[in-house]
């Protein structure tokens, strides 16, 4: 029986991909782990495992090929005996039949629903993919994926045993002995009803009936650029957005901030020796942010409809700007490192995510995050916050501004910064404890070392 490989899914907001490299060539034998091609996506570069063992009978679509949707037919496996020329005869009849009966992978279209923009990545990539009835992707291999269209189930209900959750086949098999996961119900017709009413944005003739034809030039949105704008409209229609602002002072921070960096330990490299680390005001901010959230743990949270999701470490996310769009790779048990430690972390993730190199765990996820334009000038603004997120900190410019202090005008250095806030699951009162704590920290800076 022919194998199929597909466009695989490599995080859950992808929905194509450019194929960069085949790591094989036809008449190649792979088992599974072996790496067999690089995948981009709309923000990282990464390489693709095969799942199946065989002999590569057919690459189907050539490397340096753009904007291939998931799920596509990539390339097809002959297994151990099987003449090569039947296997792509199969398959590809298979594909273009869209038949799971032979080639399970490649479902009609229109059984995969959209992925959830806010549904928590895998931590590698895994090929095989299939999609619930909420929009939530389920990874499962070929075979668990026939069987349970087969017996009417539903994946989504069904725990996976394999690599990573994934579902196999022992699972499906599991699954209908004991009578559940049954196929998903349709939606309610008052759901269906509801989104139909919901406000619809201009149509793109709309918006071009607007301008004179010849005054403009249009620019095609990349991956990267449509999936931002998803998951902004996403945050923005679902979550209940609350915002807080309040000023710190910095001259305490920059004060540590210089004798730190003064006292930076020199360490060789190929160019000479350089300091061991170099500290950012932001550096320090992702610090203080962490270490107020473990401070005020009932903030350090995300909702779900059914519980309140309350986080053991302060995983912080940190905007970066990259060619296109925006990244937010992620500082792990950032109220537990040290200041070099969190800023040599994030010089590394930056450099990663302008070249496209970060891995899947290393953007998606986290507690909260970080989001910095104090170096544009930027007094204030508030940023939208990232799902699952129930919070992001927003950081003005630090600058001088007259202060009373005991009755007298004095000149301090000011820094402006606004929480955004999930209001279902951080309130008003305790995003001002949140931000309260975070102030304290801040102007007392020394409170970062211990």
């Amino acid at each position: 029986m022919p194998i199929q490989v597909t466009m695989p899914a490599l995080s859950p907001t992808m929905e194509e991909g450019n194929l960069a490299k085949w790591m094989v060539k036809e008449g190649d034998s792979v088992a599974p782990g072996d790496v067999i091609a690089e995948i981009e996506t709309d923000k990282a570069t990464m390489e693709v495992e095969a799942v199946d063992e065989g002999t590569v009978a057919k690459i189907v679509v050539p490397e340096g090929t753009e904007g291939v949707k998931v799920n596509a037919l990539i390339a097809v496996l002959a297994e151990e005996g099987e003449d090569a020329a039947d296997a792509v005869k199969a398959a590809e009849g298979g594909a273009s039949a869209k038949a799971g009966a032979k080639a399970p992978e490649a479902e009609k279209p229109a059984e995969a629903v959209a992925p959830a923009e806010k549904a928590e990545a895998p931590a590698q990539a895994k090929p095989k993919s299939a999609s619930s009835g909420e929009g939530e992707r389920v990874f499962a291999s070929p075979l668990a994926r026939r069987l349970a269209k087969e017996a009417g189930l539903d994946l989504s209900a069904i725990a996976g045993s394999g690599p990573k959750g994934r579902i196999v086949k022992a699972d499906v098999e599991a699954a209908g002995k004991d009578g559940g996961a049954k196929a998903a119900a349709a939606a309610p017709a008052e759901a269906a009803s509801a989104a139909s009413s919901a406000p619809q944005a201009m149509s793109d003739d709309q918006v071009l009936k607007l301008f004179e034809e010849g005054s403009y030039e249009l620019i095609p949105h990349d991956s990267m650029r449509k999936t931002i704008a998803r998951r902004l409209v996403e945050a923005k229609s679902t979550i209940p957005h609350f915002y807080l602002t309040l000023d710190c002072e910095i001259d305490a921070l920059l004060a540590l901030r210089k004798k730190l960096n003064e006292a930076a330990p020199k360490v060789k490299t190929g160019e000479g020796e350089k300091p061991a680390y170099k500290l950012s005001v932001n550096d320090m901010v992702i610090k203080a942010h962490a270490k107020a959230l473990a401070m005020v743990p009932d903030a350090n949270v995300s909702w779900t409809e059914n519980a309140m999701v309350k986080h053991k470490n302060a995983d912080v996310g940190v905007a970066v700007s990259i060619p296109g769009g925006l990244i937010t790779p992620i500082v792990r048990r950032a109220d537990e490192k040290t200041l070099s430690a969190i800023s040599n972390e994030m010089k590394d993730l930056a450099a990663r995510a302008r070249s496209r190199k970060l891995k899947t765990e290393e953007f998606q996820g986290g507690n909260t995050a970080v989001s910095n334009l104090g170096m544009f000038g930027i007094k204030d603004f508030a940023a939208v916050i990232n799902p699952p997120h129930a919070t992001i900190l927003a950081v003005g410019a630090g600058e001088q501004r007259a202060v009373v202090k005991d009755g007298e005008v004095k000149v301090a250095t000011v820094m402006s910064v606004t929480l955004s806030t999930d209001h279902r699951a951080v309130d008003g009162a305790l995003g001002a404890e949140l931000l309260a704590a975070f102030k304290q920290v801040i102007e007392n800076p020394m409170a970062m070392l211990v």
